[in-house]
């Protein structure tokens, strides 16, 4: 490979509670650097937010799926995904021998954050609803994250970011990732989730469909084959892909091996192009 290939994973939710787990996921990743990919990891951690939160005793309210986040919950929230979360996947990664740097998009002002107005509709009528210090990507600078792929290391950022004038926000992890693969025109943005991929019966594994256009999103939405956590997960895809991302997957997480899987040819979760 003359031009490395950049590989985008964006990686969370069950997959990471468990350790031996994550020590699998995170060491396929790195083979694929060692096979001359270049490697950037973008997480969540809603579990770790849920249970820092419980420690300090602070009530979420969850409006249609979205955390409604306070100043004093940001708090807590950025301790839970650098502190806890981020700081555990970069310990794994240089123990592998590999070079990993914890970022938010804060650093460098990777993402500009803008506050999120979320439209709930509720008797046929549709307001705004304030959900506190909850942000959507405004843009994204990939200067830092390019400079640090440059020099051989695995930048892993979390979903936190800043406006302009400096107020903190977090991002739906998955919106998060989609706007930084298209951003790096990845190679692959692979979502690891906890299911085989989108299944057009989410109740029948022999469902799954294998590869998707864009433009099918809006139908499936549609039909509710798309529901749920799936719905910010396609929508990242949709949004890699309009932005320079040339594919994107979702595969599950809790299967290491589909991760090494996708450069055999095999047909493995779902591939999204447009």
């Amino acid at each position: 490979m003359t031009k490395k290939h950049l590989l985008l994973f964006k990686y969370g939710g069950n997959a990471m509670t468990n350790q031996p787990l994550k020590k699998q996921v995170l060491k396929n990743m790195c083979d694929l650097k060692e096979k001359g990919y270049q490697v950037v990891i973008v997480h969540g951690g809603g579990p770790f937010i849920k249970q820092t939160l419980e420690e300090v005793n602070i009530d979420s309210e969850f409006i249609d799926g979205q955390r409604k986040t306070t100043p004093e919950a940001m708090e807590y929230v950025e301790m839970a995904l650098k502190g806890r979360v981020n700081g555990s996947l970069i310990s794994i990664i240089n123990g592998m021998g590999h070079k990993a740097v914890g970022l938010s998009g804060k650093d460098g002002q990777t993402v500009t954050a803008k506050k999120r107005l979320h439209e709930h509709t509720k008797n046929g009528k549709t307001e705004l609803v304030d959900l506190g210090q909850v942000g959507d990507v405004e843009s994204v600078d990939t200067s830092l994250i390019k400079l640090l792929l440059e020099n051989d290391f695995i930048p892993v950022i979390t979903c936190i970011a800043s406006d302009k004038n400096g107020n903190d926000y977090n991002i739906n992890g998955d919106l998060f990732a989609g706007h930084i693969a298209g951003a790096l025109s990845a190679e692959q943005y692979i979502i690891l989730t906890d299911v085989n991929g989108l299944m057009l019966d989410k109740d029948n594994p022999t469902s799954i469909i294998h590869e998707l256009k864009v433009a099918e999103i809006n139908h499936l939405k549609e039909i509710k084959c798309i529901q749920g956590g799936m719905i910010p997960k396609m929508d990242s895809c949709e949004i890699a892909i309009e932005k320079g991302a040339k594919q994107a997957r979702i595969i599950n997480g809790t299967i290491p091996e589909q991760i090494l899987s996708l450069f055999k040819n095999q047909k493995m979760g779902t591939s999204i192009t447009a």
